[in-house]
């Protein structure tokens, strides 16, 4: 199980997110093809990292509607 301190630590910088949009954006004006699939890859991993724990806990939030376990209904 993690703890508090795990979750934000997986948080990407806002500094490295900021750089990585403004990368993105030149690649495109640049219509440098290589480059954007490169630096979208490694936008989508960063989102994923993000979200990862929040859908965990989404999903362990739905699971727990009601007085018993899941499956005693």
């Amino acid at each position: 199980m993690e703890g508090p301190g795990r979750a934000a630590a997986r948080i990407p910088d806002p500094h490295t997110q900021a750089s990585l949009a403004a990368a993105i954006a030149e690649a495109v004006r640049d219509r440098d093809e290589r480059v954007l699939r490169r630096l979208l890859a490694r936008f989508a991993e960063q989102a994923a990292i993000t979200d990862l724990p929040a859908l965990r806990d989404a999903l362990d939030t739905a699971g727990r509607h009601g007085d018993g376990p899941p499956g005693s209904r």
